[in-house]
């Protein structure tokens, strides 16, 4: 539903996160990253359409890659560039694109200079990368990520991803930002609205809608959710939706 992005060439600009961790799949760490990389991506016209938790196994890594590098334009991962033994996205990633892992000098002498006598072999790791991998600047905690093909490879940790975001951001591809516009429905419920705002999502087909109830305790309220990219279809397709629920309200006021 709703049109694709399209960047300065015309093509679609799309994206997919992988987060990577056991941690993550037995609820031991919360998840905070898909979030903001889907309100930082949205921001810059890129179009967020898939997101996965795959464990710390090598094979499923290297399957997932595999999967979304061919569907997307760019795929963001997340976790396992760390110091630890369970740290193995390098080697998922590596034989997805079928090369092999090394310590990429430039990120050796990038964890020399800044650990200094503190550089021992489990912190080494971090330097660990496929060959031929290019380097994303850590301003955080200078370890740093690395893209290899489409895939972008950042940190788990949520402070050190944002800043390597930062730093990838200016060399993506973008597209014309979606437009977001939120009509309140308070006191309607969702079942109230459905039918009527599938017809107006199907008068609007370049127009995406959602509807999302939610309940405070006292009374339902149904929030709309216009997003598209054409500001002529948004204006007349949020009239609609603001005449609609006006009639609902109109219908259950005493």
């Amino acid at each position: 539903m709703g049109e694709a992005t399209a960047g300065d060439g015309g093509e679609v600009v799309t994206a997919a996160v992988l987060v990577i961790g056991d941690e993550i799949l037995s609820g031991r760490t919360k998840d905070r990253n898909i979030g903001y990389i889907a309100e930082y991506l949205t921001a810059l016209g890129i179009d967020l359409r898939e997101a996965r938790i795959v464990p710390d196994v090598v094979s499923e890594i290297a399957a997932a890659v595999n999967a979304l590098r061919g569907r997307y334009t760019y795929v963001f991962t997340t976790g396992g560039i760390g110091p630890t033994h369970d740290d193995i996205t390098a080697d998922g990633i590596a034989e997805a694109f079928g090369v092999p892992v090394h310590h990429d000098p430039r990120a050796v002498e990038i964890l020399k200079a800044y650990l200094g006598d503190r550089l021992n072999e489990a912190r080494l790791r971090m330097a660990r990368m496929p060959v031929g991998s290019e380097l994303i600047e850590n301003t955080v905690s200078k370890a740093p990520g690395w893209r290899i093909g489409n895939v972008y490879v950042m940190a788990g940790i949520p402070s050190v991803m944002h800043a390597m975001l930062d730093a990838i951001a200016p060399t993506l591809r973008t597209g014309t930002v979606i437009e977001s516009r939120t009509v309140e429905g308070r006191g309607i419920k969702e079942g109230d609205v459905g039918g009527p705002l599938g017809d107006i999502q199907a008068a609007f087909p370049q127009v995406m809608i959602g509807s999302y109830p939610h309940f405070d305790g006292n009374q339902f309220t149904t929030s709309l959710v216009l997003r598209s990219r054409d500001t002529a279809a948004l204006d007349a397709a949020e009239a609609q939706v603001r005449a609609l629920v006006e009639r609902l309200l109109a219908e259950v006021r005493p």
